[in-house]
């Protein structure tokens, strides 16, 4: 509090007569001050919401579920369902924030197809799970938006099919791109479909999944209470958390453990950036990036030895 505030109430406090008594006995301060008018225009911060329920207990993506290396030499067709789900939950003990997924988690479940294998896609936007209209993009299809134009659902709308080839090999993102697509990418709605070239990839004892992406909110960094979206934040790219899955500090002892691997083992990491602004210096401490696959590029020699690899928003790379 103020040093003029504090002295403002307690004049108010003494009354006029103890007023009166103090200016007749011994008279004004010479040195009084005058409090400096209030600013009408001065912004003031209203107070988050309380912490609301959260629907699941974890948003993050469990970074060990990566589907099983491609095991067949001829082309297949592979049935693969996506539902849209908005869900709150933690950002961090005593944080809340309203989360847009691909079934439930950040980012989406990984896909793994080989080149030339075909996808039958069944988008759901159930209308008890949202509020908002969704759809998909998928960097690995080509035609109109990545399948956005026909995968675009107003919540309760019949179920979207498409099919579409793999064609290209490589690590590719898919996110929601409706017109607010940067509100939806923040908030959780990004994920990874790797397909894999005809060969197949080198073998490794580990695979893993992380993304990383922006999250926007009305609140300050640890700040307790449910943090709204900021799209002042989003514009000014001013995140107010940058996370692996999701959650801050997730994959602490703390929260929900370190990702744990064997002296010795070969590991593989799949990667994927959702921004939707901030590029990410990717860098694996104390180690270097022994291969390489620098933006999902898996058919040109990887880079090898590499420290550190920078990953724009929308693109994914594999280590």
């Amino acid at each position: 509090m103020s040093q003029d505030l504090s002295r403002r109430k307690m004049v108010a406090a003494l009354g006029i007569g103890a007023v009166g008594a103090v200016a007749g006995c011994i008279g004004a301060p010479v040195n009084a001050e005058t409090p400096p008018p209030e600013d009408p225009n001065e912004e003031v911060v209203p107070e988050l919401d309380p912490v609301r329920d959260v629907h699941v207990d974890r948003i993050a993506a469990d970074p060990t579920d990566v589907p099983a290396p491609v095991n067949w030499d001829e082309p297949r067709e592979h049935d693969v369902t996506l539902r849209t789900k908005e869900l709150v939950a933690e950002v961090e003990p005593g944080v809340t924030f309203k989360y847009m997924t691909f079934e439930g988690q950040v980012p989406g479940p990984m896909i793994r197809v080989r080149r030339g294998d075909t996808v039958n896609l069944r988008f759901e936007v159930p209308a008890d799970d949202n509020s908002d209209i969704h759809n998909v993009d998928f960097h690995a299809v080509y035609g109109p938006g990545g399948g956005a134009v026909d995968t675009t659902l107003v919540p309760g709308d019949d179920a979207a099919e498409l099919s579409f080839r793999a064609e290209f090999p490589g690590l590719f993102t898919y996110h929601c791109a409706v017109p607010a697509m940067d509100h939806h990418v923040s908030s959780g709605m990004f994920g990874a479909i790797l397909v894999e070239p005809e060969a197949g990839l080198p073998a490794v004892d580990r695979e893993l999944y992380l993304g990383q992406h922006e999250l926007y909110t009305k609140g300050d960094l640890g700040e307790k209470g449910h943090h709204a979206f900021d799209h002042g934040a989003m514009l000014a790219e001013d995140p107010t958390y940058v996370v692996f899955n999701g959650e801050h500090h997730g994959f602490t002892e703390d929260r929900l453990g370190p990702i744990g691997a064997e002296v010795g083992e070969t590991v593989r990491v799949f990667f994927v950036n959702g921004g939707p602004n901030q590029s990410s210096s990717w860098h694996p401490i104390g180690n270097v990036w022994s291969r390489l696959y620098r933006d999902g590029d898996l058919v040109s020699p990887p880079a090898r030895y590499v420290e550190t690899t920078p990953v724009a928003p929308g693109t994914a790379t594999v280590g």
